[in-house]
């Protein structure tokens, strides 16, 4: 387990809780890792402290305040159960949490499943994301994609059959047609949640590990 703790802040009068890494010097930018629909879990926690070991400072926010599921079913209720609107405010509390903190000038933002809905939402609502990296996460419409106002790098899976190849295809001419930065990388022969390395029944080793030098030259870069 990474060595990091659970805080809380401020989010319009209500407390929100996230799981909090920082690097071991000063850091080169903020990280928000948005989880999948089974929870802020041993995973996510995981890759926050992945990236605090690159040197950002990362936070993962609890977007169901302490509820981790266990099965499919329960964590399908969990994420048809989230207002979006509460989660978009937790996280925007959580990029205003970042940008307090010594060294921290950019912000990027990942996430998988349901947390890549929101790490490509969350760019389209709030201008301080500098970067956004989302995994296997929903399209929203091209209504909101035009408030796009930072770069993208959208990782998918050939074989996934809810964010499957027409919503990223219409993800790639979104981003042609706005003039918006971003990129749509498909990895074939491989399904939904393949970066997961928990589930092995999803997890592709092959994969998850070029996705990952991806992801990370991408904010590199960007950040």
């Amino acid at each position: 387990m990474p060595n990091g703790e659970m805080i809380e802040y401020k989010v319009n009068g209500r407390s929100a809780r996230g799981f909090h890494v920082v690097p071991g010097g000063k850091p080169r930018a903020g990280m928000i890792v948005i989880q999948e629909y089974w929870g802020l879990n041993d995973h996510i926690k995981d890759i926050a402290g992945r990236f605090a070991a690159l040197g950002y400072a990362s936070l993962a926010p609890d977007l169901y305040d302490g509820t981790i599921a266990q099965r499919a079913e329960e964590a399908g209720k969990l994420m048809q159960a989230l207002d979006q609107n509460r989660a978009l405010e937790s996280l925007d509390g959580a990029v205003a949490y970042l940008q307090k903190q010594d060294g921290v000038s950019s912000i990027g933002v990942t996430g998988f499943c349901m947390g890549g809905s929101f790490a490509l939402l969350l760019p389209c609502h709030n201008n301080a994301i500098t970067a956004a990296a989302p995994f296997y996460g929903d399209v929203p419409p091209d209504e909101a994609l035009k408030k796009l106002s930072a770069p993208i790098l959208f990782i998918g899976a050939s074989d996934d059959p809810w964010i499957n190849m027409d919503k990223m295809n219409r993800l790639k001419s979104a981003l042609e047609k706005l003039g918006k930065r971003g990129r749509v990388k498909v990895y074939e022969g491989v399904g939904h949640a393949f970066f997961n390395d928990t589930r092995p029944e999803a997890y592709n080793k092959a994969a998850a590990q070029d996705a990952w030098q991806q992801v990370t030259k991408f904010f590199e870069e960007e950040l």
